[in-house]
């Protein structure tokens, strides 16, 4: 059967065989036989948008609630619940974007499938408080409804994965292997949710489930030859997540800035809501330029095989976008006076995350194309420079605005360097990767 009788292909817009990009429903079940990898035009749907906006309320809690720690002095745990938090939330999020890219059909019973797995997505964000507060109290470790989000979500999915493995012969194995590694560590999810445990223990068995979450997609497919998933499109969802993440330091700069308006009509700016709104939008708008220099849907037609690479790494870069955002929210509460913590600390609150997040680029673009560039040495060089001089001015008892504004420069090291010389580096490196793999 062609992919225009079987419904998968055809429009090539990326609405899997609806009605070539209105989002109309497709009135009968579309057989999931899986999607052309090389199918031109493929776009994310507004089905997949859609359920990213569930992840808005995720990463946005999660951030607020680390920001809330951090500015109450709380620093080694409140790190240690925002990386459980986004860990667990990055995972969700990937393991839907796969299959979709994969074998998404946006027939009705993939549309009420992805609608219980965004019902789960609201319950799993409703339980990061409680996991928050549980881990900077120090006793249990609250996961209950963390976990009971992810098993909604995950019996949303393992549906999907049934549909697939029964529609495509040739993707049977891979099908059934994914629900019988998926039920397993869902199984240990639901013991340290429920069990109640020591704290050591309960970090103990998180890690433990944790390795076993990010090799989930090497048991259930790497024996068997893969996924469909189309590069472009994966390429594009991810980008989209990292834009719904930087979504988070404009929260945290309106955040931060609201009580530094002055007057009855918040007409009267001060300096310090001018440095707020600056930095935050500065750092953002330099993050994201900074993001999207990198054409990961090109890189990844020619380094299809480090797809695990590109998927997982990603985890890195939101963890220092959202922590950006919340260093923002930080930094407000600080000129406010509604935080603990000295100016320092409000400067590595944001300058940590946002030096994570450059230099996880970085590494990206390094291991995917598997070309060192040493220009890409003299700036990772200066932005470090840059982070360093506002933590010293921190230190040295510089503002936080001006050490704020300082920290704004960061991202556009990388940004003056790309357009100036690195795009021609670039360039180069992306025709040496097409030449070796077309020889």
């Amino acid at each position: 059967m062609s992919e225009s009788e079987n419904g998968t292909g055809g429009g090539g817009n990326g609405t899997d065989g609806a009605d070539g990009g209105s989002g109309a429903l497709a009135h009968g079940l579309v057989p999931m036989s899986g999607r052309d990898p090389e199918e031109g035009g493929r776009v994310s749907t507004p089905l997949e948008l859609l359920f990213d906006l569930t992840f808005v309320v995720a990463v946005g809690t999660a951030a607020g609630q680390f920001a809330d720690m951090l500015a109450e002095g709380v620093y080694g745990k409140g790190v240690v619940a925002f990386v459980l938090a986004m860990f667990a939330i990055s995972v969700a999020w990937i393991s839907f974007s796969w299959f979709s890219s994969a074998f998404g059909t946006d027939d009705w019973l993939y549309r009420v499938l992805t609608m219980l797995q965004m019902i789960g997505v609201v319950v799993f964000a409703l339980g990061l408080p409680a996991m928050f507060h549980s881990v900077k109290e120090g006793g249990h470790l609250e996961l209950r409804a963390m976990v009971i989000g992810y098993v909604v979500m995950r019996v949303a999915m393992l549906a999907q994965w049934w549909r697939a493995a029964r529609a495509a012969p040739d993707f049977h194995d891979v099908g059934m292997a994914s629900i019988r590694w998926t039920v397993a560590v869902q199984a240990g999810w639901v013991v340290v949710g429920f069990v109640r445990m020591p704290p050591a223990a309960a970090f103990t068995v998180f890690a433990v489930l944790a390795v076993l979450e990010l090799l989930l997609p090497v048991f259930g497919q790497g024996g068997a030859g893969g996924t469909p998933w189309h590069p472009h499109h994966v390429a594009e969802r991810y980008g989209l997540f990292a834009i719904i993440t930087l979504g988070e330091g404009v929260v945290g700069t309106v955040a931060s800035s609201g009580e530094l308006l002055g007057g009855r009509d918040g007409t009267m700016w001060t300096w310090n809501a001018v440095a707020i709104v600056i930095a935050g939008v500065g750092l953002t708008f330099g993050m994201w330029w900074v993001y999207f220099a990198v054409p990961f849907g090109d890189i990844l037609v020619h380094r299809r095989s480090r797809g695990y690479l590109f998927g997982y790494g990603h985890m890195a870069v939101f963890l220092g976008i959202a922590g950006a955002g919340a260093g923002l929210h930080v930094a407000g509460l600080s000129l406010e006076e509604h935080s603990h913590i000295g100016d320092l600390a409000v400067v590595l609150a944001l300058a940590l995350p946002v030096g994570l997040y450059l230099l996880t680029v970085y590494l990206l673009h390094t291991l995917l194309l598997s070309a060192p560039d040493p220009f890409h040495l003299l700036l990772i060089g200066l932005t470090l420079l840059v982070l360093l001089a506002a933590a010293l001015l921190a230190a040295a008892g510089v503002s936080v605005p001006v050490c704020l504004l300082v920290l704004t420069l960061a991202p556009f090291v990388t940004v003056v360097g790309y357009e100036t010389v690195g795009h021609r580096h670039q360039r180069r490196m992306l025709a040496d990767v097409a030449a070796s793999r077309n020889s």
